[in-house]
């Protein structure tokens, strides 16, 4: 089904595939115009592995009659192009999104794995540091994010001072410490996971004034909710509307940023497919629940498929709008010609059947491949990524990538040097552009990734768990190399290797070289990276 042919040049598909209102203009005039900045668009699913999409369906070798069909997904990949050795950089939510926000693995925070746990949580982004959201909004950015936040908050109390926690938090007062104060012009979302953001509706018995389950929609700084009688909520937060409400909301900031003639990012984190899975009963008219169906055609009958497929129809709603909304900087052309959308997952598949993870160990949590090799793909047709033509097979590309990469993307993109890698605007120690790769030109080999947490080290919650891999593919001995090292490396930095792989023979990770002689320059090219790289204040970008 699939083939990596060459990628055609952005101009083409005026030729072969006018899109939406068939808004465009001649190609000589399009050569020679200046492109001004790309829109940027962050689709991030919650949970979702490689066999989730039939977008690898023959990467991952999944039957029809067990393959959730998700359309969209396969029109991004045919149009643009998709990686299959892209990796969240951590391997469980908030680590992750904190990775991507800042170009920084999270290792090097105070949150060493895991997630952040309780009704608040301590912000996790330093005021001082420069995320991507704050990188694009002082490159004139209009800047948006619906959904899942996961980074922590601070609330105020009564009389408008920080709160020290859930606890003596007034939630008719604005927050102290939100999206908000991290880049983002516009939020609308919630505090963590969404079964756990807020007491479900109006009828959850939870639902009092000492509740402790979390504030529910937030707005900007507002909990939308509040009552001001203690914690308890006006019950408009619905588990099974979180999708309704989350598309129209994106929306709203798009049309606000086709209003400001700026360009935009809208970084769409939806909480779909986290558990527990509740699928809307529709969106925008669009049957959501009980609608997903295999590739065969044969009904699911499954809510965890319908809340995978809930993202594939928030994803065909922003490409037919960008494809048929006109750009107020390039009047003659669609949105979507001059917008770089990304599509990718938080980490692996929450469940470990075969038919989620593919042909990889394990899944979410973990440090082996199943729990943070994840979909990514992405198109840009006026930046040549991708041809935009979905009667294509579209591109594939086996760069060896990570979503902390944007940020230094983008920087590329920009032609804007990256933030420092001390003082008070830090940022992105970890990111390197993949602008090449996702343009389909030659590119050096990656700096190794070094992904983190592992279920596998303990079977209690503990500092065990922080493992850190290190991956390549430049060492000396060819290969796609990884080493596993314990969790002393995120904590004191010290190099303690447990395990070795070789991924391109055993993608299983079942073979441990790291005793094996012949695998001695490889190991060696790994452990030094690592120490290059150790320490809360260290780095990894070149």
């Amino acid at each position: 089904m699939w083939s990596r042919p060459p990628l055609v040049c952005c101009l083409l598909w005026l030729l072969v595939c006018p899109v939406g209102t068939g808004l465009g203009q001649e190609p000589d005039a399009e050569a020679s115009e200046q492109l001004p900045p790309p829109n940027l668009v962050v689709f991030l699913a919650d949970d979702m592995g490689l066999g989730d999409t039939s977008a690898y369906q023959d990467w991952t070798g999944n039957p029809a009659s067990k393959q959730v069909h998700t359309p969209a997904m396969e029109t991004l990949a045919r149009r643009g192009i998709r990686f299959t050795d892209a990796h969240s950089p951590h391997s469980r939510c908030t680590t992750s999104r904190y990775a991507l926000l800042t170009g920084r693995y999270c290792w090097r925070t105070r949150l060493k794995h895991w997630v952040l746990f309780g009704v608040q949580g301590d912000p996790l982004i330093e005021r001082e540091r420069v995320t991507l959201p704050e990188f694009l909004q002082r490159a004139g950015y209009l800047t948006g994010m619906v959904g899942k936040w996961h980074l922590g908050l601070t609330y105020r109390r009564q009389d408008g001072a920080p709160a020290d926690g859930w606890n003596d938090a007034d939630l008719t007062q604005p927050l102290f410490d939100g999206p908000l104060d991290h880049g983002f012009d516009f939020f609308y979302g919630v505090s963590r996971s969404h079964g756990t953001s807020g007491p479900d509706g109006a009828r959850d018995a939870r639902n009092q004034p000492d509740q402790q389950v979390g504030p529910g929609w937030i707005s900007g700084r507002h909990v939308v909710g509040a009552t001001g009688r203690g914690k308890q909520l006006d019950g408009s937060y619905r588990l099974d509307e979180v999708g309704t409400v989350l598309d129209a909301q994106a929306f709203l900031f798009l049309q606000q940023a086709v209003e400001s003639e700026k360009p935009f990012f809208l970084y769409f984190a939806s909480p779909a497919n986290h558990t527990p899975y509740t699928p809307s009963r529709e969106i925008a008219g669009r049957p959501i629940r009980g609608a997903s169906r295999y590739v065969d055609g044969s009904p699911t009958n499954s809510r965890r498929a319908d809340f995978i497929y809930q993202n594939d129809v928030h994803l065909q709603r922003l490409m037919d709008y960008l494809a048929t909304t006109p750009d107020p900087r390039r009047p003659d052309h669609p949105l979507l010609e001059n917008t770089l959308l990304v599509f990718a997952s938080d980490n692996g598949a929450d469940r470990p059947d075969k038919t989620c993870t593919g042909p990889l160990r394990s899944n979410k949590a973990s440090l082996y491949e199943g729990g943070h090799r994840v979909p990514l793909i992405a198109m840009w047709p006026a930046g040549k990524i991708g041809d935009n033509n979905p009667h294509t097979s579209g591109a594939t590309s086996e760069a060896l990538v990570g979503l902390n990469d944007l940020f230094a993307t983008m920087a590329e993109v920009l032609g804007r040097p990256l933030p420092p890698l001390s003082g008070a605007d830090r940022g992105a120690e970890d990111s390197v552009s993949f602008l090449a790769a996702l343009q389909g030109r030659p590119t050096p080999r990656r700096v190794p990734l070094f992904p983190n947490d592992h279920k596998e080290a303990s079977r209690q919650l503990s500092e065990r768990r922080a493992w850190v891999a290190v991956r390549s593919n430049a060492t000396p001995i060819p290969g796609q190399w990884k080493l596993l090292l314990d969790h002393r490396y995120a904590y004191q930095g010290e190099l303690h290797a447990q395990e070795l792989y070789e991924l391109s023979r055993d993608l299983q990770e079942t073979n441990n070289l790291v005793h094996d002689p012949a695998a001695a320059p490889a190991l060696d090219f790994l452990l030094q990276a690592a120490r290059q790289a150790a320490g809360d204040q260290g780095h990894s970008r070149p």
